[in-house]
């Protein structure tokens, strides 16, 4: 992977994660990091999920890519925002 994919997935990451964490309600116990970590991997899983559903690739903007990627996102913060504050 060259430093421009990885640029890439680190802002991708970054917004996804952030709207991922804006769609769960109230305050969340993770940090930044965590936050692009988990958008990162929502991403990633959420475009080969929309792939496999033969919708990743569209004429115009993959708004449905765009959606699963941000709820798993959702999920992925919820998740680890429970498992942290159990600790």
């Amino acid at each position: 992977m060259e430093i421009s994919g990885i640029i890439t997935a680190i802002i991708f990451g970054i917004i996804i994660g952030v709207l991922g964490r804006l769609v769960v309600p109230g305050r969340q116990r993770i940090g930044v990091l965590w936050t692009i970590a988990v958008g990162i991997v929502a991403a990633l899983i959420g475009t080969a999920l929309a792939s496999a559903l033969g919708v990743g690739d569209t004429d115009g903007p993959d708004w449905i890519e765009w959606l699963i990627q941000i709820g798993l996102a959702a999920v992925g913060v919820a998740a680890l925002d429970r498992a942290k504050g159990r600790g």
